[in-house]
């Protein structure tokens, strides 16, 4: 899978590209459902958000597809995603939880998003936006922990705008650049790494804390 993923990652842009080319502007309805997927779905925490806006954003300027346009539908789509699977966590988290676990998700992930939620509170909605697989669990946790669902769609909405635009806007002002274009497929890489530095850091700090404990108790 992962060789799989590095592959896709590579040759997204050419992806996009023909996409966009053969079905215009509908390509974007493409790329809303893989947003939508990877935000609403707990089995698909996988997939490339960070690195598919940005190059929606890029190919989006070429084909000349309206930048609003992108930002609105790819917006709702992680807007709808997320409430999506805040439903899902508050009426079903137990027995989805405990079948995912070790055939999709690793503990790891469960106890960094939850190491996310004990720091930054319900600001995590809107933070693991950023983090790949934490912005996959935290919608999923927020409602398996009845939070208010008031609370839930604000972040979630201030979350999903900054995201999508953010990433979208920044594909168009540098996907013209000589440089971001020659060295694309190193970019979209980057950015995945770039972004799994925090859940790599939570991971960390939850071993530590567990690594602590269990020292404690030995002695």
């Amino acid at each position: 899978m992962l060789t799989t993923l590095i592959q896709l990652l590579t040759a997204l842009d050419q992806t996009l590209a023909q996409w966009v080319a053969a079905y215009g502007a509908w390509a974007l309805a493409a790329v809303a459902l893989i947003v939508f997927a990877e935000t609403g779905l707990v089995v698909t925490p996988f997939l490339p958000g960070d690195s598919l806006l940005f190059v929606m954003g890029m190919v989006g300027a070429a084909a000349g597809i309206d930048p609003w346009l992108t930002v609105a539908v790819l917006w709702a789509a992680a807007v709808a995603g997320d409430a999506v699977n805040f439903e899902v966590g508050r009426h079903a988290a137990p027995r989805v939880l405990g079948w995912l676990q070790g055939r999709w998700l690793r503990p790891q992930h469960v106890q960094a998003t939850e190491a996310y939620f004990e720091r930054f509170g319900r600001a995590t909605i809107v933070i693991a936006r950023f983090v790949p697989v934490v912005r996959t669990l935290a919608p999923f946790l927020a409602g398996a922990a009845r939070m208010p669902y008031r609370a839930f769609a604000a972040f979630n909405i201030v979350g999903g705008g900054l995201w999508v635009g953010s990433l979208v806007v920044a594909g168009r002002l540098l996907g013209d650049r000589p440089w971001v274009r020659a060295h694309l497929s190193l970019v979209t890489l980057g950015i995945v790494a770039l972004s799994l530095l925090p859940l790599a850091h939570a991971a960390w700090n939850v071993r530590r804390v567990r690594r602590q404990a269990s020292g404690s108790q030995r002695a």
